[in-house]
C-alpha cells in the first residue's frame, strides 16, 4: 500500500488549516476505513470518495472496490492524483473529478467512504444521505455525536432527526488529532450510515425537514410556542390551528424529547392543518 507520508512528500504539499485542509496520515486508520463498509456487506462495485487529498484513502479503496470515483477541488492535488494513480486510471478502476463536492454533479455510486472537509461536512452529508447508499464518513467528533444521538439527550437535535430519517447511524471509531497533518483543533470520529426506509411516512419530505429545522431553532421552548414562533421558517400559514389540533400534552413538550417518528406525525398534522389553502 502507498505510505501516506510518502504521498504527502511526493505531492509536495502541506495541509492548510485556514482552508480546512487536514490530511489523514495514520495508516492504521486508513487501513480500517474500507472495512467499515465491507463488513456490513456494502456493495463496493463503485465507491465514491469526497475530498481525496493526496490519495491515502484512495489507494486503500482501489484495493477493495471494482471502481472508485474521487472528487477533489484543489487543482494541484487533482494533477497529483492523476499522475500518482495513472495505472489505476488507465485500467478504468479510478476516475478523478475536479470540483467542489457541493457544486459538481455527484455520480451514481454504490457506497461512499470519505474523510470530509469539516467546514462543509454537513452540507456534503445531506447531499449523500438521500441517495440511499451506505456511507462511511469522517466528521468532527461533536458533529458525529449529534448525528447519532438519542432523543432527550443534550446532543439530540435537528441533525439527529434529519440524519436518522435516512439511515441508521453509528460511530464506529474515534480518531485522535494526531492522525492528521496538520492536527486539527478537534477530535474526529467515523460514522457509518446504513440506509433504510423510515418506520413512518411523510407526505412531503421537504416540509418535514423544514418543520424539524424550524422547531429546533427554539428547542428550549415548548412545542406550542416553538410552532407559533417559527412559522416564517416552516412555512405554516396557520400555526395556531396546528397547536389547537395537536395533543395538549405533546404541545407541552420540547423538541429535544421527540423521536423522529413523533416528529413525522406532528409534521403531517402541521401540513394538514397549518396550510388551509393547500
Amino acid at each position: 500500500m502507498r505510505d501516506p507520508d510518502g504521498l504527502l512528500a511526493r505531492a509536495g504539499v502541506r495541509g492548510d488549516p485556514d482552508v480546512d485542509q487536514h490530511f489523514l496520515i495514520d495508516d492504521r486508520v486508513l487501513d480500517r476505513l474500507p472495512g467499515y463498509a465491507t463488513e456490513i456487506g456494502a456493495d463496493v462495485s463503485h465507491v465514491l470518495e469526497v475530498g481525496a487529498g493526496t490519495g491515502g484513502l484512495t489507494d486503500r479503496l482501489c484495493r477493495v472496490a471494482d471502481r472508485v470515483t474521487v472528487i477533489e477541488r484543489d487543482p494541484s492535488l487533482v494533477a497529483f492524483l492523476r499522475e500518482e494513480f495513472a495505472p489505476e486510471i488507465d485500467d478504468g478502476r479510478l476516475s478523478v473529478i475536479e470540483g467542489d463536492a457541493l457544486e459538481v454533479e455527484i455520480p451514481e455510486f454504490s457506497a461512499c467512504v470519505s474523510n470530509l472537509p469539516y467546514g462543509v461536512s454537513s452540507e456534503i452529508a445531506f447531499r449523500l444521505l438521500p441517495r440511499g447508499r451506505p456511507l462511511v464518513l469522517m466528521f468532527q467528533l461533536e458533529f458525529a455525536e449529534r448525528m447519532v444521538a438519542d432523543p432527550d439527550t443534550p446532543e439530540y437535535g435537528r441533525l439527529s432527526v434529519s440524519a436518522q430519517h435516512y439511515a441508521d447511524c453509528e460511530i464506529v471509531e474515534e480518531v485522535p488529532r494526531e492522525a492528521f497533518s496538520p492536527p486539527p483543533a478537534v477530535e474526529s470520529a467515523v460514522v457509518r450510515a446504513r440506509p433504510r426506509e423510515p418506520e413512518y411516512e411523510v407526505g412531503d419530505e421537504a416540509f418535514f425537514l423544514r418543520f424539524v429545522k424550524a422547531v429546533f431553532t427554539q428547542r428550549r421552548k415548548t412545542l406550542r410556542n416553538a410552532i407559533r414562533n417559527t412559522a416564517h421558517i416552516s412555512g405554516l400559514g396557520d400555526p395556531d390551528a396546528v397547536v389547537e389540533a395537536a395533543d395538549e400534552e405533546l404541545m407541552g413538550r420540547r423538541a429535544g424529547t421527540l423521536a423522529p417518528a413523533e416528529f413525522a406525525a406532528l409534521a403531517e398534522l402541521a401540513r394538514a392543518r397549518g396550510n388551509p389553502d393547500e
